[in-house]
This record gives structure tokens, C-alpha cells and sequence, in this order.
């Protein structure tokens, strides 16, 4: 079982950054694809990014692609989720999940194992 852990949201101004970490428990965080997922108010919950097992495959959204960008450090059981050239579209709870498969070619939040309790984005305009 993996327990995972988001921090990193907060405000800030369109065209800002922001990087988010999820941390994650248990020893085999490494076999685990993860994905960034998020939520806007009114909506459902959408993928954002994906990350094989070993780093070396990602997916992304078009509405993000080029913007931002999702890494892992296995040593360290975390993944990462660099954001620029925010938008304020881009406001929602953000969650990063783990997926058993290990490839990070899923899509869909019901094909995700594990959650985190989710941060808080916010872009202002």
C-alpha cells in the first residue's frame, strides 16, 4: 500500500510558477507509475501529467503540455510537478495518485490505485 502526501499549492499570479511535491510512503514507490490529477469546482476531476515507474516516459495533457512538467526522485519516494506560465485556468485542487501497472500511460482517475488528500492551486488574473 502507498500512502501519498501533497504540498507546494498556494496563490499566484498569472504567468507564476509554482512547483508541487507528493510524497509518498511504503518501499515500493519505485515499481508505481504516478499521475497528477486535478479538480476544478463545478467539474470532474482531470488528468494532468503521468510518469513511468523508472522517469523515463511522461504524458501530458494538451492544456498543460509545454507548461509543465513532472519528474520523480525514487530515493527520495517523490514526485514532482512543475508549473509555469500559470494561467488562471489552471485553479483547482491538485492530487497526485499511484497506479500498480507502473507505465504512466493511464488516463483515468478510476484507473488509479492510490490518492493523496490533495493542495490547493489558485491563479489570479
Amino acid at each position: 500500500q502507498v500512502q501519498l502526501v501533497e504540498s507546494g499549492g498556494g496563490l499566484v499570479q498569472a504567468g507564476g510558477s509554482l512547483r508541487l511535491s507528493c510524497a509518498a510512503s511504503g518501499r515500493t514507490f519505485s515499481s508505481y507509475a504516478m499521475g497528477w490529477f486535478r479538480q476544478a469546482p463545478g467539474k470532474e476531476r482531470e488528468f494532468v501529467a503521468a510518469i513511468s515507474w523508472s522517469g523515463g516516459s511522461t504524458y501530458y495533457a494538451d492544456s498543460v503540455k509545454g507548461r509543465f512538467t513532472i519528474s520523480r526522485d525514487n530515493a527520495k519516494n517523490t514526485v514532482y510537478l512543475q508549473m509555469n506560465s500559470l494561467k488562471p485556468e489552471d485553479t483547482a485542487v491538485y492530487y497526485c495518485a499511484a497506479e500498480e501497472t507502473g507505465w504512466g500511460t493511464r488516463r483515468k482517475a478510476r484507473e488509479y490505485d492510490y490518492w493523496g488528500q490533495g493542495t490547493q492551486v489558485t491563479v489570479s488574473s
